[in-house]
């Protein structure tokens, strides 16, 4: 169902694969399972589909965008749930795509493109829909190498800058998160500390060490996914949302 002329608060859904969610997801398929805290809701949970266009949000909220990998449950469903009597309508825009460096997201690369373009999309039908928060979680394909390390800090940060600069939202939110995980345990833990570590306003960090992981050792179980949603939401809801401002 296309969802026309709705005033949406929106938030942009980024990063690699736990981001895009692979909760379920077992034998290159997911199980199809929605817990109670990722369902759908038509009164206000809606989602920019592949096409640009608006429609009822349902799990997997990834499967037209990151459309190499099969796509689970992710955060996004269980954030969303969690902030919309706060909020009020939402709107997700879906952006992740598994398996990608912080390098494949520099200005000018496809995936980044593609994020500014899909993000702009959802705020041109003139119906005063508004970006709430960016909603981060990358970094497992950047534990493959000390370089790698080195270059993170400055990358992830020129990211988030030119993200408010080419969306025109120099105060953008940003809620990173830590990871929990990586392709090579050796850099984990220094990709962590520059991610916990960002110092740049109104960015914050929640930390995914800790939540259960797959038998893979690299992606999040289903209820640990939902774990994250809420982390997300409550994040969110006490730094960057009041309800005088949003009246």
């Amino acid at each position: 169902m296309e969802v026309v002329n709705s005033t949406k608060t929106l938030f942009i859904l980024s990063g690699q694969s736990n981001m895009a969610g692979r909760g379920g997801v077992a034998q290159k398929r997911w199980d199809g399972v929605v817990p109670p805290e990722c369902a759908s809701d038509a009164q206000k949970i809606y989602r920019l589909a592949a096409n640009l266009c608006w429609e009822v949000a349902q799990e997997s909220l990834h499967h037209d965008i990151d459309t190499k990998k099969a796509c689970g449950v992710g955060p996004g469903m269980p954030f969303a749930n969690a902030v919309k009597e706060r909020v009020g309508t939402i709107g997700l825009v879906p952006c992740a795509v598994g398996g990608t460096a912080i390098r494949e997201w520099a200005r000018g690369e496809h995936l980044y493109e593609d994020m500014v373009k899909r993000a702009k999309a959802a705020v041109s039908g003139g119906d005063g829909s508004e970006i709430a928060a960016l909603l981060w979680y990358q970094g497992e394909s950047d534990t493959t190498s000390q370089e790698e390390v080195d270059a993170y800090k400055h990358k992830m940060e020129e990211l988030i800058n030119n993200v408010r600069a080419d969306l025109n939202l120099p105060n953008l939110p940003v809620v990173q998160v830590a990871i929990a995980s990586g392709i090579e345990k050796k850099y984990v833990d220094e990709i962590r500390a520059i991610q916990l570590g960002m110092d740049l306003p109104n960015v914050i960090c929640v930390d995914a060490k800790g939540l259960e992981l797959k038998e893979d050792n690299l992606h999040l179980t289903t209820e640990s996914q939902i774990q994250l949603g809420h982390s997300l939401a409550l994040a969110f809801l006490a730094n960057f949302w009041t309800e005088k401002a949003h009246v």
